[in-house]
């Protein structure tokens, strides 16, 4: 029986070593390989290792822990380099000090380093950022870093595929593919064993991991899973390995020896029958499983009380090494039924993971803390609860975040502590304004600065007075906003809260760009005090809020550089609500620079992504609507319906002018002025709260709607040149902000046929199908001659019944770009392209993305 492991991965193996060979001449690398579970990844990393004796090997993996800890294979190589990084950690230094710790020490000229990560597909955010930060800096290196992950499990919003999307854009990232065994492949590995290859491959899928399992099991009635062939071979050890087998699978991904001889008394010479067997290999100065299958296929067969009692030793042992690492040890304890200890380590891994910016880490913490927080008392039970409803904020589920607020606010009331009651109102307010209600939130907030400010000055009333003042900042009240802004800073500058300073500084620079002054230098200031200070929260919303003034003044350059340092910043740290909210900012960009398939494609990803009745759903629905009435698409009102429901309760007056301005768009283009003026007049008070660019978009529509109200206040330069009579100045105007449909739409204002027939060249390319519509009735009424039909249908219908999304996509297949590429180049989720991909191919009918490449190009064939 042949049982070479490296059948068919020559390929990869000389991949593998090119990039080590550019990598050693100071060209690094990242090389990413994937492929299933069992396919072989180790094993082809393991080959490189024998390859390549004089380079210098470190070596981590991820924790496949239901909560894993963050920054766990940082550790692992702390652990392995010493030195500086060893140091910084136990001086409790901060992640990207320890990430620029671990660059120092390795990449040193005339050697090379390679550092592989296993398995990050299990990797929390703080490690996944880890990658990031290596990859953006290792072109100029002698460094080599290869991370596995497996590809057949990623849910499809997994944030690991953002994270390989970023990895295409970078010069130094290579991929290799780890495929399963083709039946041929079998077959030799099957010789001599009497096992039928066909039957071999068909129970295994190629799978190396099952094949050589399966062959090694020698049975004839082939198991039929991963987990009766390890049990099978487990049945035949020794009852001393097969306990020692059982609790290095409970131990965890990687197991220390010496932890293993604690808890099963036995001595580490014992290990040799599990090493000699192949089930466990050598890891340093530790076992691992060979394959993680394995090792849950173990964990999972052992009686459940005899579990409880082996992760209660394991916990013992842990403690007995002085383990700091409190996700480890909450996981033995929650295993162990030991609700102490569960509460404890949990309670310190969540606020470890908060500080981190790991917060979906820092969330399930909190979560398994509550689970075991029935006995104890009322401040730790609600301090919990604030922590979760922070996190739960963060991650984009407010509606989970309200009911943890309202628990935690309840239980300090009954305790009768009025600070922190206060400041739980304070953090309701927010939690209620992002769910729309604004009424609520203000009257949260008010109740919190009515309970704090009779208990004298405290960081607590400074935070109180940034939320009040955001809240009016909303509500268009700014020089109202702006002063208690200012107090807040005060007491922040006192207290020494540079989060809550940053937080009201920017407040105060966005009140001061809606009243028209100098806003920049103020809002730089704050982004800058919360980036130095590490809170995540106040500079993911500094970069919101920059991209969005910018882009409001149609100043797209600098709204695009903001954007992409804010989505950076918010994939490193897992900020899901302000990356949702940056989602839509480009969107609108994308809208208001005419590249509407693109909005639309992140609109509806935003509406898919975003919880019910949230800010960042709402924006969606208004974006959405107002461009499906651009293109005369079905869908509008279901849109716009539930947007002006959301504005009217969120009780912002932007919002509602907003959502009322979308809806007079889509009632004009489908000729129902007079609905349409009566949406602009239910708005026009609304104004003086507003900027110049939403007023003089107000102003506009009253007058396109016929309607005699006039605004109040100034209005931006294209709205203004339009509304005193210059329409090819205004669209003159909006051309050179690189805003083709209102300069369409200005150009179609006066009864001038070159005008029309300008506006016509504009709006087609677009798709702007009812406003060209518009455009051409005008000329028939002026008696023009030849008037461009548009589009004809048989140039706008593709052969294969697809849409121009899907033609796009098509396109790209065809190139041979991945889905991550695919999702890069048109700025959509790589779970918008999957859904594209699977329409793609049940309309052409084929079973595979080869079988659409060819038959995408017979199909152009067949046209030439």
């Amino acid at each position: 029986m042949n049982n070479n492991p490296l059948l068919e991965r020559e390929a990869a193996l000389a991949s593998l070593g090119e990039y080590a060979a550019q990598a050693r001449t100071g060209a690094g690398r990242l090389v990413l390989v994937a492929g299933e579970a069992g396919v072989g990844k180790s094993t082809l990393v393991e080959r490189l290792r024998r390859d390549l004796p004089a380079a210098r090997w470190w070596w981590a993996s991820c924790d496949g822990l239901f909560t894993p800890r963050p920054l766990g294979p940082l550790f692992d190589l702390a652990d392995q380099l010493g030195g500086d990084l060893a140091e910084l950690i136990r001086a409790g230094a901060g992640r990207e000090e320890l990430f620029r710790a671990l660059l120092r020490q390795v990449g040193a000229p005339g050697s090379l380093d390679v550092l592989v990560i296993e398995d990050i597909h299990w990797a929390d955010e703080a490690t996944l950022d880890l990658l990031r930060f290596l990859g953006r800096r290792l072109q100029d290196t002698a460094v080599l870093l290869i991370a596995t992950y497996r590809d057949d499990a990623l849910a499809p919003d997994d944030p690991l595929r953002v994270v390989l999307g970023d990895f295409g854009a970078l010069r130094c990232t290579r991929r290799v593919g780890v495929a399963p065994l083709s039946p041929q492949a079998v077959a030799v590995l099957a010789l001599g064993s009497g096992l039928a290859a066909a039957d071999l491959h068909r129970l295994t899928g190629g799978n190396p991991f099952f094949v050589t399992e399966v062959l090694r099991a020698g049975a004839g009635d082939v198991p039929a899973s991963a987990r009766d062939v390890v049990l099978a071979r487990a049945a035949r050890l020794t009852g001393r390995a097969r306990e020692l087998l059982d609790v290095a699978a409970l131990i965890g991904a990687r197991v220390e020896v010496r932890l293993l001889e604690t808890v099963t008394g036995h001595p580490a010479a014992a290990v040799d029958e599990l090493l000699a067997g192949g089930l466990l290999v050598e890891d340093g100065t530790g076992v691992r499983f060979r394959h993680e299958i394995a090792r849950l296929a173990v964990a999972q067969a052992v009686p459940a009380y005899r579990s409880r009692h082996v992760h209660r030793l394991v916990l013992a042992g842990l403690c007995t090494t002085d383990c700091e690492n409190e996700a480890r040890l909450a996981f033995h304890a929650e295993a162990a039924g030991d609700a102490a200890a569960a509460l404890r380590y949990a309670s310190a891994a969540a606020y470890r993971a908060a500080r981190l910016g790991s917060h979906r880490e820092a969330a399930a913490q909190f979560e398994r803390a509550l689970r075991f927080a029935g006995e104890a008392d009322a401040a730790t039970l609600a301090g919990l609860y604030e922590g979760l409803a922070c996190e739960l904020g963060l991650l984009d589920r407010w509606q989970e975040a309200e009911e943890t607020a309202l628990r935690g606010l309840a239980l300090w009331r009954a305790g009768g502590d009025r600070l922190r009651e206060g400041d739980a109102l304070r953090r309701l307010s927010r939690i209620r304004w992002n769910m729309c209600r604004g009424e609520e939130a203000l009257a949260a907030v008010r109740a919190a600065v009515a309970t704090l400010e009779p208990l004298g000055d405290s960081r607590e009333l400074a935070w109180a007075y940034a939320t009040f003042a955001n809240q009016r900042m909303l509500y268009g009240a700014y020089r109202a906003a702006t002063e208690l802004a200012v107090r807040a800073q005060e007491l922040a500058a006192r207290f020494g809260a540079t989060d809550v300073q940053s937080d009201a500084l920017d407040t105060q620079a966005a009140s001061a760009a809606m009243l028209g002054l100098e806003w920049t230098a103020m809002m730089r200031r704050g982004l800058d005090i919360a980036l130095a200070g590490n809170h995540h929260d106040q500079a993911a919303r500094a970069y919101a809020n920059f991209c969005g003034i910018y882009s409001c003044r149609r100043e797209f350059a600098a709204a695009q550089r903001y954007l992409e340092e804010g989505r950076r910043y918010c994939a490193e740290h897992d900020m899901t609500t302000y990356a949702l909210c940056l989602l839509g900012e480009q969107s609108s960009i994308f809208e208001r620079t005419g590249r509407w398939d693109q909005a639309v494609a992140l609109s509806e990803q935003l509406l898919h992504e975003a919880g019910p009745s949230q800010a960042n759903r709402l924006c969606a629905l208004i974006q959405l609507g107002v461009l499906r009435a651009r293109r005369g698409a079905p869908g509008v009102w279901d849109c716009l319906d539930e947007a002006a429901a959301a504005a009217e309760e969120s009780g912002e007056p932007l919002m509602r002018v907003l959502a009322r301005l979308a809806r007079a768009e889509a009632y004009w283009l489908a000729g129902r002025t007079p609905e349409a003026r009566r949406e602009v007049e239910l708005v026009d008070e609304l104004c003086a709260a507003t900027n110049e660019w939403y007023r003089g978009a107000v102003a506009v529509w009253l007058a396109r709607t016929g309607s005699t109200r006039r605004v109040r206040g100034e209005v931006a330069e294209p709205y203004r040149l339009l509304l005193d009579g210059q329409p090819a100045r205004s669209a003159a105007r909006w051309t050179a902000l690189d805003s083709p449909y209102e300069a369409a739409l200005a150009l179609a204002s006066p009864p001038d046929e070159a005008s029309l027939r300008a506006a016509l060249d504009l709006l087609t390319p677009l798709g702007a199908g009812p406003a060209a519509r518009i455009c051409r009735q005008r000329l028939r009424e002026l008696g023009a001659r030849s008037i461009p039909a548009g589009p004809r249908a048989a140039t706008r219908a593709h052969p294969l019944g697809l849409t121009r999304r899907e033609r796009e996509v098509l396109d790209l297949i065809v190139a041979d770009h991945t889905n991550a590429e695919i999702a890069e180049k048109l700025f959509i989720s790589a779970r918008t392209v999957d859904h594209h991909v699977s329409a793609v191919l049940a309309k052409l009918g084929v079973p595979s993305r080869a079988a659409a490449r060819q038959a995408a190009i017979g199909d152009l064939a067949t046209e030439r």
